[in-house]
């Protein structure tokens, strides 16, 4: 209770800019949001498509991948990404000449971020199957844009079988409208605005937001320090993002030679940090909850199959090898509490490791290379194989017939 109350009295002096029992050096809502505001010739330049070439602007969902090579891939190699067809789905290699049963949709661990068109999980499960699986993956969404891109798709060009990739921080996602507010500018990427989820955590309901720049003309407001301020100052994630800053200086400021009461002051600064962090995450996972919701309603009304598929960095993997605890349990409880089709990596991961002589690091290194290598994507492919089988109905042609009966149409 006392942590909460110190995040409240934090959050309280955030937004309004009291800072009167507050050590030096606080960071408010303006300092924050003062060094995130970009350059006009910036905006202008990605709206151009002369700078920032990993994205393009899409009103109703942020932003769309561009075809582009970077050099990111196994080795050091160049990894080639082409989009092809009306809604952009990832390059079709194999069995491209089939009729397609299978979306996928997610972020970059849909997309396969880091490995060139071929080589992708969704590649290498089509070539298995004999029948395409279209990958609608863009890098850096939530799962709520995910499943907005999902309706949008799934009108257009109907499946029988959804799969949703969602990734560990595609939870965090969910609550974002402006992505900067909680990571670093890169120079491949503006981050526009977002369509986002807002969470009232006394109540566990959401309200779906539009995106705060729904024009190409109203991204230019991110290079206006003033509207930048007005829109922002009082977002749930800066103020987890002040509270975690300021705590840190707090707890770095007890730390200091001659203070008194340093242990009390650094544990009211790891409380007050904890309390934040509990907070986001408590937030981020309702917001998924509440879009599977949206999904399995969506498939129930169009009368389509969901698979999901949950994908975690490499770190934690290795953690959870480690025997550590997974951070969204209550997720995770609350997809087999309502018997939907799952298949967990995480898990798949640890099944995969009994036995071996390898290092939970090393194990993990064979997979990864910030995103999944070629390797991690032939397991991704290997794991969730037999579960899109079972919802597919005929079966796939690499399933569809008996050996014998091969051999007499021979």
């Amino acid at each position: 209770m006392k942590a909460v109350l110190l995040l409240a009295v934090l959050a309280a002096a955030l937004a309004t800019g009291e800072a009167a029992d507050q050590p030096p050096g606080r960071i408010d809502a303006g300092d924050y949001l003062a060094g995130l505001v970009y350059q006009p010739a910036e905006v202008d330049q990605w709206l151009a498509g002369r700078a920032f070439p990993f994205c393009r602007y899409d009103a109703g969902l942020g932003w769309l991948v561009q075809p582009m090579r970077r050099r990111d891939g196994l080795g050091g190699s160049i990894a080639t990404y082409h989009y092809d067809g009306p809604e952009g789905a990832r390059r079709l290699i194999h069995a491209a000449d089939q009729p397609g049963r299978i979306n996928t949709f997610g972020d970059s661990f849909t997309q396969c971020d880091q490995v060139s068109d071929g080589e992708t999980w969704q590649e290498q499960l089509a070539a298995h199957l004999g029948e395409p699986v279209r990958n609608y993956g863009v890098g850096g969404y939530s799962v709520y844009q995910a499943y907005l891109r999902m309706r949008r798709v799934e009108r257009a060009l109907p499946s029988r079988l959804i799969v949703l990739n969602i990734y560990e921080d595609d939870h965090y996602r969910n609550l974002d409208a402006w992505r900067n507010i909680r990571v670093s500018k890169h120079p491949l990427f503006i981050e526009p605005t977002l369509p986002h989820l807002r969470v009232d955590l006394a109540t566990g309901t959401c309200t779906e937001m539009p995106n705060p720049c729904p024009t190409p003309e109203s991204v230019r407001h991110l290079a206006d320090p003033a509207w930048v301020y007005e829109r922002f100052k009082d977002d749930f994630v800066l103020q987890i993002m002040l509270a975690h800053r300021n705590a840190a200086r707090q707890t770095a400021a007890a730390a200091a030679p001659g203070v008194i009461g340093i242990d009390t002051r650094v544990d009211e600064g790891q409380r007050i940090s904890a309390e934040a962090e509990a907070r986001h995450t408590r937030a981020a996972l309702i917001a998924s909850m509440h879009v599977v919701g949206l999904v399995e309603e969506f498939a129930r009304q169009e009368g389509r199959q969901v698979l999901y598929v949950l994908s975690y960095r490499d770190r934690t993997v290795v953690r959870h090898l480690q025997g550590g605890e997974r951070f969204e349990r209550e997720f995770v409880d609350f997809l087999q509490k309502r018997k939907l089709n799952v298949v967990d990596l995480l898990a798949a991961h640890a099944a995969d490791f009994k036995g071996s002589s390898l290092s939970p690091a090393d194990y993990v290194a064979r997979h990864y290379i910030g995103h999944y290598n070629p390797t991690g994507n032939f397991f991704t492919a290997q794991a969730i194989k037999d579960r899109v089988v079972q919802l597919l109905d005929p079966a796939p042609p690499a399933y569809r017939l008996k050996a014998q009966d091969y051999w007499e149409k021979k």
